[in-house]
């Protein structure tokens, strides 16, 4: 390159390569500049150079987007200009140095090294950075919130307006890395709460909205990142403003004062009123009550380095009188802050939360304010971080989302609280206990992460909704807790086994560890109630949209129009006559283990006749076998069988052998004795079983809601597939999950498994998302 092409035709230099050519022969693109080697070097080079015991101390920057390297000349101390540092506009390939354009002409105009090749610096950013260089202190500063503007961050409904992380920072327009500081403002709608901000941090210019209209221009949170002090200043909606859902405007600004370091109360009034001091006392009191401990929650859930709560963030009170002198003015002996403290105290209200409280005040005799006290008292407190130190805006945004996450919703009318501006209605749970009316004590959404509700009274009976806990006495005095309810069948039972029994001794009661403690019909007469003898009674609070504390014996209707369905379906696939087929299968069912079953019997096991489809089978109750109506029309007792000393039916020939003792063992005795109790069922009922049968043939669905457990979601109301929304038509059938109660498809409710808690030991159908849950449903 000819020295005599001057920097204004070498036009714009394309990027800034390694002047070394230690390792990379100067192709390779710089990365660092070395101070003490007065050069540009690559990546390659630097490392290589500086592995050197002479160089290893260097001091070395990495480059930026647009570097100009200083004038070497003009650094050391033969320089023209000692103490006087100057970018430079060319670089000498011979010379390996940097030159200013006065260094140029001075050392490089004459002489041989006027035809030393030489590299052209970016002009224009070279010009960029002499302008800079010229300017003093605040101009500077005014040059880097030129570019700044405010984005709406949560809106009036306490929506957050930015998706992510990401679109938090990139609104932001700081570096993901970047610590930074919260600092936020409150007061009274019309002080002036977003002049200020633009005057303490953006030098005047309009960052966030300002208008002398009579509606307020703030509405919901804006927020805006401050690149001087490096912090994200928030803007926040006036106080005493004509809104709607001032509940929830209310409780959004608390979310504001959690996560800020520096809370500026800014207020217009010639006197300090008493609102500043509720607000402030009801803030600390709702902080400290409400938010530390979601604050702490947030900390550990999302892993982070820097704690939330530690404490809560100062607060700067700025008052600006025009009629009245300041605070203070007329006790020098006394500082403001001890008289604000007395306010407090005189109000009952205590600041507890903060960290610090401070007083600003300025006297506007005549317009514009003087912010410059406020920020000096700002840059003081931002330098603290004995309390609240900096940390990364993604941070900020977590703690943001939790507060939002948890409280959030509606806030009903009727629980607004006007003696306080921050009351727990704001932020507790709003239900109430359907029996007694008191509410849940614990924190909005709780539900979310799997908290029940809680109240902080003991709750009443309500005969409407039958709120009794059965507990195990003998388990509670063993140190155990165990609930029971009311069972048609213990879960060792059959089904039809299960319902036997419950028609004939009544409802049970089945410890998981006693197994079963109480039978309600277990005697003739003189049985007592499970409450004086085998339980403990608890009453509990019922909470909307919980399942109440149905008994499971209210399932017993459903179990029967199960069975019936599996007894229609045996009905269609052996082509027999309803009665006969029904009652046959249900004589198996329920028959005594040394019956032979009716299956087996095809002719009379005395005369030999053979049995038509529909001829009546008869079992000896004596020996077991069957027989033809003639055959065994005699009677006796057979109590030897277990059947008592009533007479019942038996064969010619058991009639005839009457006088001799039948061999029963003790082993088949105890087999008998328990499927008895359900032969003994199924003879009082084998009379009315025809009409039971004859219900087969009308379509179930007249019958379903009537034998519909109270969890189950109505027929009618099941329009879709609660899974997979398919519709539901004749073609595709509706089916109930016994564990949830909503309607699925058949491909979405195709498992079984048994659910104890609604009293189905057995396995039933149940959803695929309830057959996912781990242990029992």
């Amino acid at each position: 390159m000819s020295a005599q092409t001057s920097p204004a035709e070498k036009g714009l230099n394309p990027g800034l390569l390694c002047q070394e050519s230690y390792t990379c022969s100067g192709t390779d693109e710089a990365v660092f500049e070395c101070d003490e080697c007065c050069s540009l070097q690559c990546l390659r080079c630097e490392e290589e150079l500086h592995r050197q015991e002479r160089l290893r101390n260097h001091e070395r920057i990495r480059l930026k987007a647009g570097h100009v390297p200083y004038c070497d000349p003009c650094k050391g101390p033969s320089g023209h200009s000692p103490g006087v540092k100057q970018r430079a506009v060319v670089r000498c390939q011979t010379c390996k140095i940097n030159l200013c354009l006065e260094c140029q002409k001075r050392t490089h105009s004459g002489g041989n090294k006027r035809r030393h090749p030489i590299t052209v610096y970016h002009v224009t950013k070279v010009q960029e950075l002499l302008e800079e260089e010229g300017m003093d202190e605040e101009t500077k500063r005014k040059k880097m919130t030129e570019k700044v503007v405010s984005f709406l961050l949560v809106d009036e409904n306490e929506e957050i307006q930015v998706t992510n992380e990401e679109d938090f920072i990139r609104k932001l327009d700081c570096k993901p890395d970047q610590h930074l500081k919260v600092v936020s403002i409150f007061g009274n709608t019309g002080d002036g709460k977003s002049h200020t901000l633009n005057h303490t941090f953006f030098y005047g210019r309009e960052v966030f909205k300002t208008s002398p209209a009579q509606e307020s221009c703030t509405v919901g949170v804006w927020a805006a990142y401050d690149p001087v002090h490096k912090v994200a200043v928030i803007d926040t909606e006036g106080l005493l403003g004509a809104t709607v859902n001032l509940s929830q405007r209310t409780r959004l600004l608390l979310k504001v004062l959690a996560i800020s370091d520096l809370v500026i109360y800014r207020t217009h009034a010639d006197r300090l009123h008493n609102d500043l001091f509720k607000f402030l006392g009801d803030a600390s009191e709702a902080y400290l009550k409400h938010f530390t401990k979601e604050l702490k929650a947030t900390t550990a859930r999302c892993g982070l380095d820097v704690p939330l709560s530690t404490l809560g963030p100062a607060v700067i009170i700025f008052h600006e009188t025009v009629h009245t002198q300041l605070l203070g003015s007329d006790h020098p002996s006394e500082v403001p802050e001890k008289l604000i403290q007395d306010r407090f105290r005189k109000l009952g209200r205590f600041p507890e939360a903060f960290s610090s409280i401070h007083y600003k005040g300025t006297r506007t005799y005549n317009p514009p304010t003087d912010f410059s006290g406020l920020r000096r008292a700002l840059e003081q407190q931002l330098e603290n971080n004995t309390t609240r130190s900096p940390r990364h805006p993604g941070v900020i945004f977590k703690a943001l989302k939790a507060l939002s996450d948890r409280f959030s919703g509606e806030i009903p009318d009727d629980q607004m609280a006007h003696s306080s501006f921050f009351p727990d209605e704001y932020f507790t749970c709003s239900s109430l206990c359907l029996s007694c009316g008191a509410g849940c004590k614990n924190s909005m959404n709780h539900g979310k992460e799997g908290v029940p509700h809680e109240a902080k009274s003991r709750c009443r009976y309500s005969h409407q909704y039958d709120n009794r806990v059965f507990t195990c006495k003998a388990c509670y005095e063993r140190g155990n807790e165990v609930s029971v309810v009311p069972k048609t069948a213990a879960s060792t039972d059959s089904p039809w086994m299960g319902l036997a029994k419950y028609a004939w001794s009544g409802y049970v009661i089945e410890c998981p560890n006693c197994g079963v403690v109480y039978r309600s019909r277990q005697y003739w007469f003189g049985n007592q109630d499970p409450v004086d003898t085998v339980v403990r009674t608890e009453i509990v609070h019922v909470w909307p949209g919980t399942d109440g504390f149905l008994k499971d014996n209210n399932n017993a209707a459903q179990r029967l129009l199960d069975g019936m369905n599996f007894m229609a379906q045996s009905v269609s696939e052996l082509s027999l006559g309803p009665t006969k087929a029904v009652t046959s299968w249900l004589t198996d069912q329920i028959a005594p283990a040394y019956w032979r079953p009716n299956s087996q019997i095809l002719s009379c096991n005395k005369c030999a006749t053979s049995f038509k489809d529909n001829d009546t089978k008869h079992h000896c109750r004596a020996c077991g076998e069957g027989f033809c109506d003639s055959c065994s029309s005699k009677t006796r007792p057979v109590p030897e069988r277990g059947w008592g000393p009533a007479p019942v039916r038996v064969c010619d020939n058991c009639y005839e052998a009457r006088n001799s003792q039948l061999d029963v063992t003790e082993a088949q005795g105890d087999d008998e004795g328990g499927t008895l109790i359900a032969r003994k069922v199924g003879e009082a009922v084998q009379n009315t079983l025809g009409a039971v049968v004859t219900a087969i043939d009308i379509p179930l669905g007249l019958v379903k809601d009537a034998a519909r457990p109270a969890y189950w979601v109505p027929d009618h109301e099941i329009l879709h597939c609660h899974s997979c929304r398919k519709e539901f038509s004749v073609k595709l059938s509706k089916h109930h999950c016994r564990a949830c109660g909503q309607g699925f498809c058949d491909e979405c409710s195709h498992d079984r498994r048994a659910v104890p808690s609604r009293g189905w030991d057995h396995p039933v159908r149940v959803c695929f998302n309830c057959n996912k849950k781990p242990g029992d449903l």
